[in-house]
Order: C-alpha cells, then sequence, then structure tokens
C-alpha cells in the first residue's frame, strides 16, 4: 500500500504540473464542452469552522457538516452559498448537499471518510437496478450525497476527497459486506452540476456516480484508488443526459470512465436513457477499461463521443459491452484519438458480459447494438488487438473501424476475433476480421453529437 500511495503521488505530482492556478490550461485550438453550466460567484462565503468543524483528522464533523448545509438551505441566499473547508483533515460519516452551494475544498483540505462501517446510513436500491448493485435490498449512502438538487457544484484547489476505501475493500474480499459498498460522490435527480479541481481518492465502490442526472460537468478531477481496488470506477454517469467529462486523471481498479443507464428489467421498465455525453482529454490506467460502454445498457445509450484519450497499462483499452436480458440499446458512439500504451486488448464488443440482478430478467430482451465508430487509434505493446462478439439474434450492425493501428506485442495477439457483427473496416492494422468488410470507399461520421 505504501507503495502504491508514492506511486500515485508522483504520478498525481505529473499531472498536476499542466495545472495552472488551480485551472487546466487548454490550449486554445482544444474544445470544450464545459460551457453547458457556467461557474457562479456566489452572495455567501461560510466556513466549516463556523459550524464546530476541526481539521484534526480525529474530531467526527458530522454535524458541522450538516448544520453548514442546513444554514445554506434555510438561508436561501439569491445567489447561493460557498461552504469553504480550509487546510486541514475534516473526519466525516455520509452527508448529503443541497441546491445552489458549492463546496469548496482549499490547498491542503481532505474530507476523510469515517472507517466507522456499522453506523453508516442505508438508502433505498436505485429503481433502474432494482436492488443493491453488489447485494440484494438497500445500499449504503455515497460519503457525499444529493437528490433532486440544482445548481451545485464541488470545487477548489486540489482538495481532496478521500473514501478510506480499504475497510470497504476487505469486507468484498472476505465476504462479509451486509450491503453494497457506498460511492464516494453520487448525486441523483439532479441538475447543473459542476466537478472541478478536486482529487478523490480511495472510494469504497464507484468514485463519482451522476444518475438521473443532467447537465454536468466533471473537469480536471484526478481520480486514484489502487490497482487492484474492486469496483472503483472513476466516472460512471448513469441514465442521464448532457455530461461533459473533461481534462481528467483516473488511476484506479476498475474502468475510468463507463456510460450506464440501468439493470435489466428494471432498467428496462424505468426507461431512462444515457445521452449526449462527451469524454475528452481523459489519461489514466486501470486493470478493466479506460473508456466503456456499460455492461448496465438496459435504459439505452445513444449519441456519445470520446475523443483525445491516453490509456496506459489497461486491461482493455476501448470497451462495449452489454448482453442477453439487458434490452435497451447502444448507439451512435463515436470514438476517436486514442492514444493506447501497454494493453492486453486494445478494442472489445462484447454482447456476453455482465452479471444479472436475478432470475427475473428476460433472456429473450435483446439489446440494440448500431452505428459504432472507432477511428484515429494508435496502440503499442498490444497484446491482442481485439473482438467483436455480438448476439446470435441480435447482430451487432454498422460498426466501422478506421485508421486503427496497434503494434501487437506477440505474434499469438494477431488475430481479431469476431462473431455477429457486421460493418466496415479501413485501413485497420492488423488486418481485421472477415466480417468487417474492408473498403475504400465507405464513409466514416466524423462525430456522434
Amino acid at each position: 500500500m505504501v507503495r502504491w500511495r508514492l506511486a500515485a503521488t508522483a504520478l498525481l505530482a505529473i499531472f498536476l504540473t499542466v495545472l495552472k492556478g488551480g485551472a487546466f490550461v487548454v490550449a486554445e485550438e482544444e474544445q470544450t464542452c464545459s460551457g453547458i453550466v457556467p461557474m457562479k460567484n456566489r452572495g455567501e462565503v461560510v466556513s466549516i469552522t463556523d459550524f464546530g468543524g476541526v481539521g484534526d483528522g480525529r474530531t467526527l464533523n458530522t454535524a458541522a457538516f450538516k448544520s453548514a448545509v442546513f444554514h445554506i438551505e434555510q438561508r436561501k441566499v439569491p445567489e447561493g452559498s460557498l461552504l469553504y473547508i480550509p487546510a486541514g483533515v475534516w473526519l466525516t460519516e455520509a452527508f448529503n448537499l443541497t441546491s445552489h452551494m458549492t463546496l469548496f475544498l482549499a490547498e491542503g483540505a481532505v474530507i476523510k471518510a469515517t472507517q466507522d462501517t456499522v453506523n453508516w446510513p442505508l438508502i433505498h436500491p436505485l429503481p433502474s437496478y432494482g436492488r443493491g448493485r453488489e447485494l440484494p435490498g438497500g445500499r449504503y449512502m455515497s460519503l457525499i450525497h444529493g437528490n433532486g438538487l440544482q445548481d451545485v457544484t464541488i470545487t477548489g484547489e486540489n482538495g481532496t476527497i478521500d473514501g478510506q476505501g480499504d475497510v470497504w475493500w476487505n469486507m468484498w474480499r472476505q465476504k462479509t459486506l451486509p450491503f453494497t459498498r457506498p460511492n464516494l460522490l453520487e448525486l441523483m435527480h439532479s441538475t447543473d452540476i459542476i466537478i472541478s479541481n478536486v482529487v478523490f481518492r480511495d472510494s469504497p465502490f464507484w468514485n463519482i456516480h451522476p444518475v438521473y442526472c443532467s447537465n454536468v460537468v466533471v473537469k480536471n478531477v484526478t481520480i486514484l484508488a489502487p490497482y487492484d481496488s474492486p469496483n472503483t470506477d472513476g466516472v460512471d454517469p448513469d441514465s442521464s443526459l448532457n455530461v461533459c467529462i473533461e481534462d481528467c486523471y483516473i488511476s484506479t481498479g476498475d474502468d475510468l470512465v463507463a456510460v450506464k443507464s440501468g439493470w435489466d428489467e428494471y432498467g428496462i421498465a424505468y426507461a431512462r436513457p444515457s445521452s449526449g455525453i462527451i469524454v475528452r482529454r481523459l489519461t489514466g490506467s486501470s486493470p478493466f477499461a479506460g473508456f466503456a460502454v456499460g455492461s448496465e445498457t438496459s435504459g439505452g445509450i445513444e449519441n456519445i463521443l470520446a475523443e483525445n484519450l491516453n490509456i496506459f497499462k489497461t486491461g482493455v483499452g476501448i470497451h462495449i459491452k452489454t448482453n442477453s436480458g439487458r434490452g435497451g440499446f447502444i448507439k451512435n458512439i463515436t470514438i476517436s484519438d486514442v492514444n493506447l500504451s501497454n494493453v492486453r486488448k486494445g478494442l472489445r464488443i462484447a454482447g456476453n458480459v455482465g452479471d444479472h440482478p436475478d432470475d427475473r430478467y428476460d433472456p429473450n430482451a435483446l439489446p440494440v447494438v448500431d452505428g459504432l465508430t472507432i477511428k484515429n487509434v494508435w496502440g503499442v505493446r498490444i497484446q491482442q488487438p481485439g473482438s467483436i462478439q455480438g448476439i446470435k439474434n441480435s447482430p451487432f450492425t454498422q460498426i466501422h473501424l478506421s485508421n486503427v493501428k496497434l503494434d501487437v506485442a506477440s505474434p499469438r495477439g494477431v488475430a481479431w476475433a469476431c462473431a455477429d457483427v457486421s460493418g466496415g473496416a479501413l485501413d485497420v492494422q492488423p488486418s481485421p476480421c472477415a466480417e468487417l468488410t474492408i473498403t475504400n470507399g465507405m464513409s466514416f461520421r466524423s462525430g456522434a453529437l
């Protein structure tokens, strides 16, 4: 663990060299989607110390956080309020945010989760999942949580939100979890959200989980967890609309970014898609996927653009995953300008990935996968170029690969594996599977949005 922390600290130091004055330096020609939610100047500033907070790393500050949020909620300052977290270690249990507030972490500020799991609050399962993602029944509330909120910002001077997740990971490994582990940050049914210039560390489960949200910006965020930490996804937009994820560094134990929309019969019934999601200038590593769609895709996922990705030391560079029983759809996905290094499998599009919540799912609820464009991908030290495995009774269609150059490290990893798929390939090395017609005349789309 000490060795990992030193390595992660070194990586973080390298990444933060591109930060200037707390803001990511973006070249003038680089595109950005972050303008969908403008940053606001608040009409009031209060400090956690005004409510009895003590940042000594030992004092429990749950009451202080709850009192501060209650004050903001009751005051209703026209332009909203900013809760300032100064340098120090602020130990706390889970707490909720409120609308029209900014949670600001100063340089050196650490909001640290208590490791007392016995008193951790439980909440209802998400309706699009029908139960906790890991276990039947409810689930533990995220460390920082919000439901039905508007106009919320979490930002600062690269302060840290620390989930102290190792106690939860050990419960998972020892199979002693009574309920699904908590996320580090979850916002539900909320709109106009900004998460920027904060470090997320050691989440018990998924790190940032906007679910049933719209107009969400995640920018200039660093997310760290050990390589072997279970299910510590970086950012998982879930049944959400208009999400912008830009200029982030993520090194965790699971997918860096995974777009989701509900789980089997529950997601089908809830019918809340994910759409209008842009992922841009993402850098990181993971034993699983760099950029993923799924496997929970039952509400449908469409109109996704991921570009300028730098993925290294990763299990799968790009992973589109679903399963029989999921229903829903994956449509109009464009992934471009991807650099892969030291990756086990460059690309995987699969219709046989993911478990089921219970035995009540319909095995005949087959997902539709149509219209995936993957272009301008360069890879070195790749063990296997990729596989595209559709579903026999629901083949994947319009799968287009263009300018995909993968330097395969071993001759045994040269072959692609494909089945139940149709589409086209242009300038792909190693040569793609026969199911993707090699053509020089095919027109490839320039973007999903």
